[in-house]
């Protein structure tokens, strides 16, 4: 499963496979393109770049976070432009591509819609064993991955089911989810072990 997280200057990419309910890690990385140069030119390096992932990796899918509306109208068209090499890479190699929506991948990670880069990269490094947090444009396109993963049981959209309480947690919960829970869980036992004393 190839994630991809666009850019015009620094497009994430991470590829990860599931071995039952476990998901493994396989490879990532950054495509640092000259800011100096012209977009397109930019967008003929990052194109060449995520053949040479395809190829090396040999992906069957891919996961993108969908469009947002952002305040910067400039920005916003150059990661269009970024998205759509993106897009067109994966089209010609015959990966079938799903998107997601920013909230939806940070949600499925890191338990929080609203979660920062920082916070997402930490949770990437817990859910797939690695030694340290990935860059953050890395994590987003892991996280991506890892969403459609978690998801692909799931209707597109669904949301991930939610704890009902603190003390119960449904079978099907994400990763991320379990561990949040066991975390939360923890610090209640801490505080109830320690108001009895």
């Amino acid at each position: 499963m190839l994630g991809l997280d666009p850019g015009s200057r620094h497009f994430g990419w991470g590829v990860i496979r599931r071995e039952g309910a476990r998901l493994l890690h396989v490879a990532h990385g950054v495509v640092d393109v000259d800011d100096g140069r012209p977009l397109a030119l930019r967008l003929v390096d990052i194109e060449a770049a995520l053949d040479r992932v395809i190829e090396l990796h040999g992906p069957v899918s891919a996961s993108v976070e969908s469009i947002f509306f952002a305040k910067d109208a400039q920005a916003a068209a150059k990661l269009g432009h970024a998205r759509g090499v993106a897009l067109l890479v994966c089209a010609r190699a015959r990966l079938e591509v799903f998107e997601y929506p920013p909230a939806r991948v940070k949600r499925a990670v890191a338990g929080n819609g609203r979660a920062d880069k920082g916070q997402v990269a930490q949770m990437v490094r817990v859910l797939l064993g690695l030694a340290a947090p990935p860059r953050s444009d890395a994590a987003d396109a892991l996280a991506a991955a890892i969403t459609h993963l978690q998801s692909s049981r799931e209707l597109v959209g669904k949301p991930p089911p939610r704890a009902t309480s603190r003390r119960a947690i449904p079978a099907d919960a994400t990763p991320a989810q379990k561990l949040l829970h066991a975390l939360m869980t923890g610090k209640s036992a801490k505080k109830r072990t320690m108001s009895g004393r």
